[in-house]
C-alpha cells in the first residue's frame, strides 16, 4: 500500500504543487486580473478601468537579516513590484517583535522602515506592531502597493524560450549577503575566511539588493517580456 501518511514540511516555502493547490479555485472577482500563483512577484487588480493603471499588491514576510530587517522588508515588496513594471508607492509593515525588545531595537526598525521608504519615493501609511511570544527574533511583514500604466505590465508568463537573458548586477547577492549575516559562525567555521565573509555581508550595501535602478532603465527597452 502507498504511504498516506502525511509528511512534515521542511523549513522554508511551501512546495510549488502543494501551494498551487491551495490557489487553484480562488473566486478573484472581475476587477484581479492576475491572482496568487506560482512564480508570480505581485497581484494585478484593475481599480479604475477608466484611469489607464493597475494596481499591484505584494506582500512577503521578512524572517531573517535581523539587523536590517525594516531596510530588507521595503526592498524586498518593492523589487517584486518594479518587476512587474510598476511604481512602488505605499507600504504597511506589520512587525512582531520577542519579548525582550526595548524601545532603542523598535526605534532602529522603524527608523529603517522609514529612510528606505523615502530613499524609493515611497510613503509608509500603516501597519500593525506588537510584542509577542513564542519568536525568537523579530518579523517584519511587508505590503507595497504600486502602480503600473496598462500597456507597461510585465508578468512572467510573457518569457519565451529563446529569450536574452540580461544579467545586471550578479547572481545570488540577496542569499549569499543573507547567509553571511546570519550564520558567519557556521561558515567560518566551514573554512571561509572572515574577509570573504565580510565581503559577502557587504553586498547588502554593494552592490544592494534593491533592482529599482536598473528595471527603471530596462523599462524603456523595446521587447522587453520580462523582469525577475
Amino acid at each position: 500500500m502507498a504511504d498516506c501518511e502525511p509528511k512534515d514540511l521542511s523549513v522554508g516555502k511551501l512546495p510549488p504543487i502543494l501551494l498551487d493547490s491551495f490557489l487553484q479555485g480562488l473566486d478573484h472577482g472581475p476587477e484581479v486580473l492576475q491572482g496568487g500563483a506560482i512564480g508570480l512577484d505581485a497581484a494585478v487588480i484593475d481599480f479604475a478601468p477608466e484611469s489607464g493603471k493597475y494596481l499591484l499588491a505584494k506582500t512577503d514576510p521578512i524572517t531573517f537579516a535581523t539587523d536590517r530587517i525594516g531596510e530588507y522588508a521595503v526592498h524586498v515588496t518593492a523589487n517584486d513590484i518594479v518587476c512587474m513594471g510598476g511604481i512602488p508607492k505605499w507600504f504597511l509593515a506589520t512587525a512582531l517583535l520577542p519579548t525582550g525588545t526595548d524601545e532603542e531595537g523598535v526605534n532602529n526598525i522603524f527608523k529603517q522602515l522609514k529612510e528606505t521608504c523615502a530613499s524609493l519615493g515611497v510613503s509608509l501609511i500603516g501597519g500593525h506592531t506588537e510584542i509577542t511570544l513564542a519568536l525568537d527574533r523579530p518579523l517584519v511583514i511587508g505590503c507595497m502597493l504600486g502602480e503600473v500604466n496598462d500597456t507597461g505590465l510585465l508578468l512572467p508568463k510573457n518569457a519565451c524560450s529563446g529569450d536574452v537573458l540580461i544579467l545586471t548586477q550578479g547572481i545570488a547577492i540577496e542569499g549569499t549577503a543573507v547567509l553571511a549575516r546570519d550564520a558567519a559562525t557556521d561558515l567560518l567555521e566551514a573554512g571561509l575566511t572572515n574577509d570573504q565573509v565580510k565581503a559577502a555581508r557587504d553586498l547588502l550595501n554593494h552592490p544592494g539588493i534593491s533592482v529599482f535602478p536598473a528595471a527603471k532603465v530596462l523599462w524603456g527597452y523595446e521587447g522587453l517580456r520580462a523582469l525577475h
